[in-house]
């Protein structure tokens, strides 16, 4: 067989597998309809999880299962979110190409990925020296030049990049990050997951999660409300080693 129609088949079966885990994405949304507050995805969140390769994401170890919908390692204790949260989070953070988004807890760069390719300007920071690093690398080679990646203390944010449309925080905080909240732009969302005994009631029909997802709402006069919308499991919000460069 040519190189070139080995890549061909290579790309068209992962092309077949990124539509099967797109559409078990799209049939759990349905499924949790009752949480989320709508029957679906926004189409474009779909599309832009069609556009983008997981499996350039993932370990080499890992990529025979990119397109199944679960979190994978990556290394660090740290993994890639499953397809469902990451689609369910930037859905609720309705993003498109005027935005100006910021993520903290970059991991392999998934997640800012698929907010660029739904147009948005990304700033994405990561707490792991060598994490960042390699999503940065990444992101540069398949080609996302919209996003913008930094090494720090995620929880800290972005300031002068500030304000932000929307906030996703891919790791879970023990209570809302007030320095987020400052920099989300009136108007903005912030989708982030908080742990269930650090002030956020868990949902009454839900058997008590460690961790829930949160959509908070800034107001025009600065004032914030919030909403539980699904339980989660999360790794944990930390901040930089202490040797690594802020």
């Amino acid at each position: 067989m040519m190189v070139n129609e080995k890549y061909e088949k290579q790309a068209n079966r992962r092309r077949a597998e990124r539509a099967e885990m797109v559409r078990i994405v799209a049939e759990e949304a349905r499924d949790t309809a009752d949480w989320l507050g709508k029957e679906a995805f926004d189409r474009k969140v779909l599309d832009a999880l069609m556009a983008v390769p997981r499996h350039a994401f993932v370990p080499p170890l890992e990529a025979a299962a990119a397109y199944e919908n679960r979190p994978l390692p990556i290394g660090e204790w740290q993994t890639i979110s499953q397809p469902f949260i990451v689609a369910a989070m930037t859905d609720q953070a309705e993003v498109d190409e005027t935005s100006r988004v910021l993520e903290v807890g970059t991991g392999c760069g998934y997640q800012a990925a698929v907010l660029a390719a739904l147009g948005a300007e990304v700033y994405t920071v990561e707490a792991l020296p060598g994490l960042a690093e390699a999503a940065a690398e990444r992101l540069a080679r398949l080609g996302y030049d919209k996003v913008h990646c930094r090494q720090g203390d995620g929880a800290k944010g972005w300031p002068k990049a500030a304000p932000f449309d929307a906030i996703l925080v891919t790791a879970a905080a023990k209570t809302l990050p007030r320095n987020l909240l400052d920099q989300l732009a009136p108007g903005g969302r912030m989708i982030v997951p908080l742990e269930a005994e650090g002030g956020t009631p868990a949902p009454a029909h839900w058997l008590h999660p460690e961790q829930v997802l949160m959509r908070i709402h800034k107001a025009e006069d600065g004032s914030h409300s919030e909403r539980i919308l699904l339980p989660v499991a999360f790794v944990p919000l930390i901040k930089p080693p202490k040797t690594a460069k802020r």
